[in-house]
């Protein structure tokens, strides 16, 4: 026989043998017989296997002996119930041997242990013998929820394809539905007009189209092209006009509240200023961003990338009234766009992100920065080399008033209209483009009756003046911070100077006093106004007057600064005290051109015991600010100009009047008690009360041009319950010693006092007269201690003779300053007589003098 004959007999055989071990495992149990009743059981005369030393026999339903199924011949022996035990079932996780020996014949995998069945239940149904009962109710079955992964993949996946899908299918619908404007189609829009409280218009904000002067790609110089493509958008020629990237920061900005910023392409920059507006938060900006990236789009396969960009060059604001790069190219270089250089056209492109706040004559360094900038993406473009960057010198810009344009705001206006529109875009940080073009309607707290008080006012007594002369005026109301009247010189275009910092000469001495009361100082608290000798330096009154020893009200009426700086190094921190105290009434902090103010540093350091004669700068918008918080008890209102802001569509966009409450800095007793101090001053310098008995707080100050015995600024602030107001007179370099046109030295109690009278007359005809609150105690005084009455000019204790006694005036002499804002006369005061003696018949119209020397 061969061997596959073996082979096959040999599989036979396994396969034969399988089949008998199935048939035996498959067949039905023997039934056992009944034993005999009557027979008694036959014992094995065996020995049992422990004795015999045999293995123990088997265990089962058909074991050897012990079965109901024995060895014929062989009776079957009864269990012994004593050695019964009930073992658990026994495990069995292997495959059953038949299953294994047919898969090895079939040639297949071993099958898998198959996992042991749960053991049947007891009687009863599974239930036990507890609380419920063999008969009782069982626990129901737990429910089991089972999460069919199959479909959330699917919905997962459906969801995403969604997402993806709706904008695609929604901006193809979109694109194919909006139609472009052709090149030449889009014209700029609607004027925003600036309106005093009345509604009367006190200016417009005009693109002027005799200012705009549209010129061809061709005539815009290449590398003037190059810098704007490196300040706005790097990759323009290459773009599908939109940054993919400046739109997902955009949607974000919105849905976490920022705003829609930067990263803009010029094709979307032009879109927006032409087509769809700016509107930047909520709902409507993000519609508005999808409709500009969707025309953005249109445009720019519908467009020439050349045709884009002369568009846009020519709509775009530059600042200085100048909308469109030619109209700039006259407005800062006076000279054709087609002259441009690189330096030149770097700025032009500088000036784009912010125009008036880059302006070079405004914001120097600022425009340097940019310029720069600018000129450092062009060599990263490969529009200009290293060795050119290397050679630009940042070019000289024309003055801006030699830039003035028509339809532009001339006159006092032109100052109000650029604080406006500081304020617009400090509130709603939008673009100078977007405020100029949106047809905004802007009331102003300006009343026109105090506007053209103050005018009047600087009209009347500035004429004929010093050509070199300037003034500046500032109305605020204290109820709210409202800008009343804003004087801040003629000229639209020129130098405002009531945002000047200015020395405030003895006009500060007030903070002095609200950090003394502050401490519990009351007004009649006793000081000497006698000389003060510091380091060596021998310290007088300027005019050398003095009270000997007087309360500080008394010495605030006088303007001592004798007694003032012994009160201020009477302080707890001295000279640290009065600068918190006039920053807190509302003296900035910091403004442009000085970042720490009443700083000897200037860094943020503590001033020197100069603080408290006013040594240091202020502007006048501060002091008629401060004055105010003392006016309304303490309670500070930021200054604003802007009252109201409507859209073109009606929409309130801004409402003063529901955003400042006012904050309580200074104590309302302290705040009083200096008003009660400052009531007599206006009477006292020159007679400078104001009409009708109208009852009002004010200090006079002056401050000296160095060490020549002339005066360089003079002051005068003072309020009523309803209005503070603000004067310094001065010139415009202040390196010219102030004088009248008659030659004579001009003090706060002169000039200053003189335009703050007609301009609180002329605000407040027409209104009531109020009083102001009645101070409360501090120190022991509740206002000016009343002194004793005086005898009247020209007697005697009674019995004595009775002379006549003319009322005379202190002559001031010259002066020199031994320390910052410390002066001492060269020689001592003489007197003259004003007026004509007691019982000398009144003149009509001449104003009574009062006795005694007028403050500076």
């Amino acid at each position: 026989m061969n061997n596959e004959g073996r082979h096959s007999r040999s599989a036979n055989d396994i396969r034969n043998a399988a089949d008998r071990l199935g048939a035996r495992e498959n067949r039905p149990p023997a039934r056992e017989k009944p034993p005999a009743r009557d027979k008694p059981p036959v014992r094995d005369p065996r020995p049992p296997a422990r004795e015999a030393g045999l293995p123990p026999r088997e265990n089962g339903p058909v074991g050897r002996n012990n079965g109901p199924v024995g060895r014929p011949g062989r009776p079957a022996l009864p269990p012994d119930d004593r050695l019964t035990t009930v073992l658990p079932p026994v495990r069995d996780d292997k495959p059953a041997p038949l299953d294994v020996v047919r898969a090895a014949m079939d040639g297949t995998p071993p099958p898998k242990p198959q996992p042991p069945k749960s053991p049947p239940p007891p009687p009863g149904g599974g239930r036990g013998s507890g609380p419920s009962g063999p008969s009782g109710p069982g626990p129901k079955p737990t429910r089991q929820f089972h999460i069919n992964w199959k479909l959330v993949r699917r919905l997962s996946i459906a969801a995403v394809v969604a997402m993806i899908l709706l904008p695609l299918v929604t901006f193809g619908m979109a694109y194919m539905i909006v139609d472009v404007p052709q090149p030449g189609d889009i014209r700029t829009n609607q004027v925003s007009t600036i309106l005093a409280s009345d509604g009367s218009e006190i200016a417009k904000i005009v693109p002027p189209e005799g200012n705009r002067v549209d010129v061809g790609i061709d005539k815009i110089p290449e590398h003037v092209r190059n810098a704007v493509m490196a300040a706005e958008d790097r990759d323009f020629y290459s773009n599908p006009g939109f940054s993919f990237t400046a739109l997902l920061r955009a949607i974000k900005n919105n849905l976490v509240g920022g705003d829609l910023q930067g990263g803009s392409t010029i094709t979307q920059q032009y879109v927006k200023n032409a087509l769809v507006g700016d509107e930047r938060s909520g709902i409507g900006g993000l519609i508005r961003k999808a409709k500009e990236l969707v025309i953005s789009t249109k445009m720019a396969s519908e467009w020439s990338k050349d045709a884009v960009m002369q568009a846009y060059l020519n709509m775009i604001y530059f600042g200085r009234g100048s909308y469109g790069i030619a109209a700039a190219a006259k407005a800062y270089f006076d000279k054709p766009v087609e002259q441009l250089t690189v330096a030149e056209g770097a700025l032009m492109a500088a000036l784009i992100q912010r125009p008036s706040g880059l302006d070079p004559a405004v914001n120097p360094e600022g425009a340097a920065d940019r310029w720069n900038w600018v000129l450092d993406g062009m060599v990263d473009m490969g529009a200009l080399s290293a060795q050119e960057r290397a050679g630009q010198v940042f070019p000289p810009t024309v003055p801006p008033d030699q830039a003035r344009q028509a339809n532009q705001t001339t006159g006092p206006n032109g100052l109000i209209e650029r604080q406006v529109t500081k304020e617009l875009l400090d509130l709603f940080d939008i673009s100078e483009q977007a405020l100029n073009t949106e047809g905004l309607q802007i009331t102003t707290t300006i009343d026109p009756q105090a506007q053209q008080a103050a005018e009047n006012a600087v009209s009347k007594y500035m004429d004929g003046q010093d050509p070199d002369m300037r003034t500046a005026v500032v109305s605020i109301d204290p109820h709210d911070g409202a800008v009343k009247a804003y004087y801040g010189g003629s000229d639209a275009n020129g130098f405002d100077f009531a945002q000047a910092g200015l020395p405030t000469g003895s006009s500060f001495k007030v903070f002095a006093l609200v950090a003394a009361l502050q401490q519990g100082i009351g007004l009649g608290y006793q000081v000497d106004s006698g000389p003060v000798t510091v380091n060596g330096i021998k310290i007088s009154n300027v005019e050398g007057e003095g009270c000997g020893t007087c309360s500080i009200a008394e010495a605030l009426k006088r303007s001592l600064n004798t007694s003032y700086y012994r009160l201020m190094l009477k302080l707890e921190h001295g000279p640290e005290d009065v600068a918190k105290a006039a920053h807190d009434a509302g003296v900035a902090e910091s403004f442009p051109g000085v970042e720490h103010t009443l700083s000897e540093d200037g860094k943020g350091g503590p001033p020197n015991n100069g603080v408290v004669l006013g040594q240091y700068q202020s502007r006048v918008i501060d002091m008629a600010s401060a004055y105010a918080t003392l006016a309304a008890s303490g309670v500070y209102h930021k200054p604003h100009f802007v009252q109201k802001v409507v859209n073109s569509s009606g929409q309130v966009l801004f409402d003063a009047s529901t955003q400042d409450n006012g904050e309580q800095r200074i104590d309302k007793a302290v705040a009083d008690n200096v008003t009660s101090a400052m009531q007599p001053i206006a009477g006292w310098s020159r007679g400078h009360n104001l009409a009708g008995g109208r009852a009002s707080a004010a200090k006079t100050g002056t401050n000296q041009l160095g060490d020549t015995g002339d005066n360089r600024d003079a002051w005068m602030v003072g309020y009523t319950p309803s209005l503070s107001t603000a004067v310094w007179v001065g010139t415009s370099e202040g390196v010219k010693p102030l004088k009248t046109a008659g030659g004579s030295p001009v003090y706060g109690s002169g000039l200053p006092s003189d335009i703050w009278k007609s301009t609180m007359d002329g605000a407040l005809k027409g209104t009531d007269n109020e009083t102001f609150p009645k101070p409360t105690e501090i120190g022991g005084y509740a206002g000016v201690p009343q002194a004793p009455a005086a005898p009247p000019p020209g007697t005697l204790p009674p019995g004595g003779p009775q002379v006549s006694v003319m009322p005379s005036e202190t002559v001031i002499q010259p002066t020199i300053e031994v320390a910052p804002g410390i002066t001492i006369p060269i020689g001592p005061p003489t007197t003259v007589p004003i007026g004509p003696p007691p019982g000398a018949p009144v003149v009509p119209g001449v104003p009574e003098v009062p006795v005694g020397p007028p403050p500076p």
